[in-house]
């Protein structure tokens, strides 16, 4: 008896029980070595941050908003100048009208976090649009009063959050966007040179349909 195993070998006999196994253990120690930890997240963050700290932060943050991705990324100030930033990247998830949205945000944490606030933004879809809030900005950035009075030790991370997901179910910063309305079509009587007259029907690209789909009147 053979046995194909997932590497696409084959072995003989009993022995794919052995080689299974072998597989399943070094699958579960590549997932543990994927699954986001603080010290995973202390290592992604530069001596600029204060280390344990924001990464404690996000890690929490993260176990309660699993969608929410931490990453290194430049981030381009309204003055122009740039910087390699700490960012949550992901859904939200909120609830509006009894039904359950994720809205795509990303959450930027500056280097004195948690003495300065993040920067926070809506990031809509390419099927999504922007609805016009009083605590959005034209970008997506998000202005809500949490993140104005900001105080060390009365905010954190998680609570913005909280806050965020609270507003946004009261007022959704996203909808979808509405589907353009199909053209109707204009048809067009053809007589053709044998004298059937045919009706012409306008394909999608605009040009009228070939002779094989014509519809005889």
């Amino acid at each position: 008896m053979w046995a194909v195993l997932l590497n696409g070998s084959k072995v003989e006999g009993g022995d794919w029980r052995t080689e299974n196994s072998r597989f399943l253990f070094l699958s579960e120690k590549l997932g543990s070595i994927m699954t986001l930890t603080e010290t995973s997240i202390k290592k992604m963050l530069p001596t600029t941050y204060v280390r344990s700290f924001v990464a404690h932060e996000i890690f929490v943050a993260t176990t309660y908003f699993k969608n929410l991705k931490p990453a290194m990324d430049r981030y381009v100030f309204r003055d122009g100048t740039a910087k390699t930033l700490m960012s949550l990247t992901g859904t939200i998830p909120v609830t509006f009208s009894g039904n359950l949205y994720n809205i795509p945000v990303c959450v930027w944490i500056k280097e004195r976090y948690p003495q300065a606030a993040p920067i926070c933004y809506v990031k809509p879809t390419p099927e999504m649009m922007m609805v016009r809030r009083g605590f959005l900005s034209g970008d997506g950035q998000v202005i809500l009063p949490y993140l104005k009075e900001w105080k060390k030790g009365d905010c954190d991370l998680i609570g913005l959050l909280q806050v965020m997901v609270a507003v946004f179910g009261e007022f959704p910063p996203v909808s979808m966007r509405p589907f353009p309305e199909k053209e109707q079509g204009t048809c067009r009587l053809h007589t053709g040179p044998d004298g059937n007259s045919v009706l012409l029907l306008p394909s999608g690209d605009g040009q009228p349909l070939q002779r094989g789909n014509e519809t005889n009147c």
